[in-house]
């Protein structure tokens, strides 16, 4: 017979064979293994190797596949595959494009001193310099009635109509890669993801491969998107270019393909914008890092889940228990999804702040013994009774949120307040929400204390779920991490740093209150009880 085996321990199992797994695919996706015999007919060598002189054209056209009506925008004579450069250009833009049209970019890479069309063995890539969003609302002061001074061409985007429609906005950034290293792939064993990229011609007997020109489309970000207005004749373009190892082209072509696949599964793109900044804005190194850290987050949050449900399943008694704490933290997660629904944030950070406010929901139910009785289409609420241990603890509960209503009240009132004077919002649900998440934000970890009140009063920290809440400490401390990688509004981000001080002053309270047996744990029992039954004789 096969051993007993938990739940937990499948789970744990199957995590550790899904990293490995990931590591062996990524470990195929950067590392391409190179042709063993350099002058057979079975390898393709590169044209880099006999130093061309070479140049790099980027056109602007109507059409992605226009063989005219294209026009020049730069021209990089002195063209070094090994040599970063970036310049600015103005680009005129045509008469379709500022009537909320689309305009391309045509990067080519060719032989220096005649065009791209009288060489035969030029690469080129088609880009977009467009895309289409919706304008971003208006703020206004609620007080005045008064918003920004509007530029002229803005003056008409006022109807409500008018800022449901997708306009067109400017990619000002353009940057382009090729792989500087002389690599001779082995043609029997030819990378797909390198394959689409690749042109070859024959010399002889040898197939030779030209430059692997690329077009990072990772680099395009929504914070650089500048909205085209019929008035702009003239947009600013940033074209930048830096030479790329095959396996980070390898690793990039991957990482653009799935952004590409998010967005046709409905991701939008703000969405797919906070995914691209995770890879451009981060050292190679340190994100392969970040996905190994992000593997154990998952595996930290299902445990966490897990223990904390079951916790509160068996949950029997609240005594120990601030059901205040719990309340606020079934009422702040709510403020904090309503915030980031607001705010437009990515569902890497809305959807599981809307799953814990659906379990911090039930907790409460849990927590103030909440029966919901039909009578007919009219549900009625019954609250459980109280014992007597259950009634110290909610005296010393009420009693710590008295002293912080003291000093939480005044600053919240006052910090909506000066919101509502000296800052401009969408509406006022925009302000409503932001009042109450700046006050969850700023103060929420005030609403932790009563907890700690109580576990003071009665010495004890038995009570607690502390398997559930080790998981979410070590995630704690994972937060951090992503803080400083995903982006998030900067509330959101202190706010992950702020339980990292309650966590330490929780430890501290699990080190000075040693768990006492004779106390009742978590789930109500007490391991010093004696077995109920009938006693007997030996």
């Amino acid at each position: 017979m096969f051993p007993k085996t938990s739940l937990t321990s499948l789970i744990v199992g199957v995590f550790l064979l899904y990293v490995l797994h990931t590591c062996w695919v990524m470990y195929g996706i950067v590392y391409t293994k190179p042709c063993e015999k350099p002058k057979s007919d079975s390898c393709i060598l590169p044209h880099l190797a006999g130093k061309p002189r070479l140049q790099l054209s980027v056109y602007t056209a109507l059409r992605p596949n226009a063989d005219n009506g294209h026009s020049l925008i730069h021209r990089e004579e002195e063209f070094d595959v090994n040599t970063r450069f970036e310049r600015l250009v103005n680009v005129s833009l045509p008469k379709k494009t500022r009537k909320n049209g689309t305009l391309y970019a045509m990067v080519f890479l060719h032989q220096a001193g005649v065009t791209p069309w009288q060489d035969p063995h030029q690469v080129h890539l088609v880009t977009q310099l467009t895309t289409y969003m919706l304008p971003k609302p208006p703020e206004i002061s609620l007080i005045t009635g008064q918003d920004d001074p509007q530029k002229p061409d803005q003056q008409k985007q006022s109807s409500d109509s008018e800022m449901d429609r997708p306009v067109s906005h400017w990619r000002s950034r353009l940057t382009v890669n090729v792989v500087s290293e002389n690599f001779l792939f082995d043609r029997e064993a030819l990378p797909g993801d390198v394959h689409r990229y690749m042109r070859v011609y024959q010399n002889g007997k040898k197939m030779i491969y030209l430059p692997l020109l690329f077009v990072d489309e990772l680099s395009n970000r929504v914070k650089d998107l500048m909205e085209i207005n019929s008035s702009s004749t003239e947009l600013p373009l940033t074209i930048s270019y830096d030479s790329i190892a095959l396996g980070k082209l390898r690793f990039w072509i991957h990482m653009q393909d799935a952004v590409y696949s998010l967005q046709q599964f409905g991701f939008t793109e703000k969405d797919a914008d906070e995914i691209k900044g995770i890879f451009v804005d981060t050292n190679l190194y340190f994100l392969a890092l970040t996905f190994f850290v992000a593997a154990f987050h998952l595996l930290f949050d299902f445990l966490a889940f897990k223990n904390d449900i079951s916790f509160w399943k068996h949950k029997k008694s609240m005594v120990g228990m601030s059901s205040k704490a719990v309340l606020w933290r079934c009422f702040s997660t709510i403020v904090i999804f309503l915030y980031l629904l607001d705010e437009q944030t990515s569902l890497l950070v809305l959807v599981p702040a809307g799953i814990g406010s659906l379990i911090e929901v039930w907790k409460v139910k849990k927590a103030f013994k909440i029966h919901v009785v039909w009578r007919g289409l009219t549900p009625t609420f019954l609250f459980g009774k109280l014992d007597e241990s259950e009634r110290r603890t909610e005296e010393y509960d009420t009693l710590a949120m008295k002293y912080l209503s003291y000093l939480l009240y005044p600053l919240c009132i006052g910090g909506a307040v000066y919101a509502l004077v000296f800052v401009k919002y969408k509406s006022w649900y925009s302000w409503i929400i932001n009042s109450l998440v700046n006050g969850v934000y700023a103060f929420g970890f005030l609403f932790m204390l009563p907890q700690l009140f109580v576990n003071y009063k009665l010495k004890s920290v038995a009570h607690l779920p502390w398997k559930a809440f080790m998981y979410k400490a070590f995630n704690t401390f994972i937060d951090d991490v992503f803080a400083f990688i995903i982006t998030m509004p900067t509330s959101h981000r202190l706010a992950c740093f702020r339980d990292d001080v309650v966590f330490l002053v929780y430890l501290y309270q699990r080190w000075l209150y040693p768990v006492d047996k004779t106390r009742v744990n978590e789930y109500g029992v007490s391991y010093d009880e004696k077995p109920k039954g009938k006693s007997h004789k030996d």
